[in-house]
């Protein structure tokens, strides 16, 4: 049985808002501004225009070759198997953290009213037993639907895409019009920390900015599942981040706006009021809008809720791709007779469980997530540029133009993003990116991949790029960083660094006179 194509360009671009619209909402808007204060703005701005770039490489590659976990699959293509792996499993790792993070949302909200469900750690919000058990009950939840039935997957995901943006809409223009302080623009951005344009760009690392755009890539996941690609693709990708940015800087001027001049009184980190593990609901309670309070509430199991589903839809997609290649077993890419990869599923849920224990707390699940993801982002540059030199005559439906200069703006961009998690993020990635290779070991001693295709030539440009990213994460001036490469001068490096590993990975591409190539070509086409 073999996945059908069934998302339509509407349904196909619906699950991408769903996808992004989560807890970001919720509580970037408070982490971003207690970092930048009203520069938070500035921070959507560079990360939503950051998104939008490297969107744009992935919608003609996902057009061009449209097939289910397109992360694992396309790198295979323009790199063979040995950086598709890597690939692949920084972008399932990464993946799989979204469910955990929307459930940890979704109990932090809701421990405003059922204190059982966390208690506190050095500030930190951390699920109790309680909680545990409610968050295992919610995943659970989340794999039933996607297992059940297609057509009430798509009802559903319809469903919380007008309520949820609806329920934005009103919250913007509610607190705008409610209490609005227009002086709070002009207080002092910035903490004890970092100052400036350093706490602009650690906003948009850490502060949840970056996180809030990750739903860009269901597009790319589900593709193999889509109608009329030369729409849906482009829609779902690059359609979903611009509609996005709109609405989290609309939520980012309202919360700033409504913050009464007191609570700034000692400076943007020391933000406090009732209700803290919700910010809206705090603002909400304090102006007195019971009803939008309410609401709130509401939304904040509906939100998270709904796009840990369907991050547990795409997720899954990535680990089917994995298992069809030949990286996991093989039982992994059995599909039900709903056409849905149920055991990919089932093992997601397991191994997403375990997450809630090294990554307690929103914020420190999502700075993993951020520096992991970006990371298989940079593919989508690299594979667009490999694949436009061996296949120049090639029909494309959507065609990206000045690619050359647009494809080094996006790794570029990709590689400021995860090097702006810090490295007390970065190194934990590290030690996740090697237990990868011990698995890759094990794939290729048994012989489930394909020898002839692995291509370690492709080392000659993953090895100096994840060791060039942890190093100089480690020089750099943000999160931990030794800060012997100081501010300002770490975007002229990793510019250079960006234009040789480009380079370096456009030199190793796969060829199409090689036999594995043709091969991958031919698959991916049917």
């Amino acid at each position: 049985m073999e996945l059908t194509r069934r998302f339509t360009p509407l349904s196909l671009f619906m699950l991408s808002i769903n996808g992004m619209i989560g807890s970001a909402w919720l509580f970037a808007p408070l982490y971003a501004a207690k970092i930048a204060g009203s520069g938070a703005i500035i921070a959507w701005l560079i990360g939503g225009f950051a998104t939008a770039i490297i969107a744009l490489t992935f919608a003609e590659l996902s057009v061009l070759f449209p097939v289910a976990g397109g992360t694992a699959q396309i790198p295979q293509l323009s790199h063979g198997l040995f950086t598709s792996f890597i690939l692949s499993w920084i972008a399932w790792l990464s993946a799989l953290t979204m469910a955990p993070i929307e459930v940890q949302a979704v109990l932090q909200y809701a421990s405003t009213y059922f204190t059982s469900l966390t208690h506190q750690v050095d500030g930190t919000p951390i699920l109790t037993g309680i909680g545990l058990i409610w968050a295992t009950v919610l995943m659970l939840a989340f794999c039933i639907i996607n297992i059940a039935s297609f057509r009430g997957l798509v009802r559903f995901n319809f469903i919380l895409f007008v309520f949820k943006v609806a329920v934005i809409i009103l919250t913007i223009f509610t607190l705008i019009k409610v209490n609005f302080h227009p002086g709070n623009f002009a207080h002092p951005m910035g903490n004890v920390e970092t100052t400036g344009w350093q706490a602009i760009l650690t906003a948009v690392a850490t502060g949840g900015i970056a996180f809030a755009f990750t739903g860009f890539k269901h597009g790319v996941e589900l593709a193999g599942e889509a109608k009329k690609l030369a729409v849906a693709i482009p829609l779902a990708i690059v359609g979903s981040v611009l509609c996005c940015l709109l609405l989290y800087l609309g939520l980012q001027i309202a919360f700033i706006g409504a913050l009464e001049p007191s609570a700034l009184a000692n400076g943007w980190h020391k933000i406090s009021f009732v209700g803290d593990v919700g910010p809206f609901a705090g603002l909400a309670a304090g102006l007195g809008v019971i009803w939008l309070l309410k609401l709130l509430y509401i939304d904040a199991a509906v939100s998270p809720s709904g796009a840990g589903l369907i991050y547990v839809t795409s997720t899954a997609r990535i680990l089917y791709a994995m298992s069809q290649i030949g990286y996991v077993p093989r039982f992994l890419s059995r599909l039900n007779n709903q056409s849905f990869p149920v055991a990919a599923i089932f093992l997601n849920f397991v191994i997403g469980m375990l997450l809630f224990l090294p990554f307690p707390g929103w914020q420190a699940m999502v700075s993993f997530l951020v520096s992991g993801m970006v990371i298989s982002y940079a593919m989508g540059p690299i594979a667009l540029l490999c694949l436009r030199l061996e296949l120049p005559n090639e029909k494309r439906q959507f065609r990206l133009p000045l690619a050359g200069p647009i494809c080094l703006l996006a790794f570029y961009f990709c590689n400021l993003i995860t090097y702006w998690t810090g490295w007390d993020t970065i190194y934990k990635l590290g030690i996740a990116i090697l237990i990868g290779f011990v698995f890759f070991g094990f794939a290729y001693l048994r012989g489930s991949v394909d020898r002839s295709a692995v291509r370690f030539k492709s080392i000659l440009w993953v090895a100096p790029y994840l060791g060039g990213l942890t190093l100089i994460s480690y020089l750099g001036a943000f999160g931990g960083g030794k800060q012997i490469i100081p501010f300002g001068w770490d975007f002229l490096i990793i510019a250079i660094f960006s234009a040789v590993i480009l380079y370096l990975a456009i030199c190793t591409r796969a060829t199409k006179t090689s036999a594995h190539f043709a091969g991958m070509l031919l698959t991916a086409k049917v």
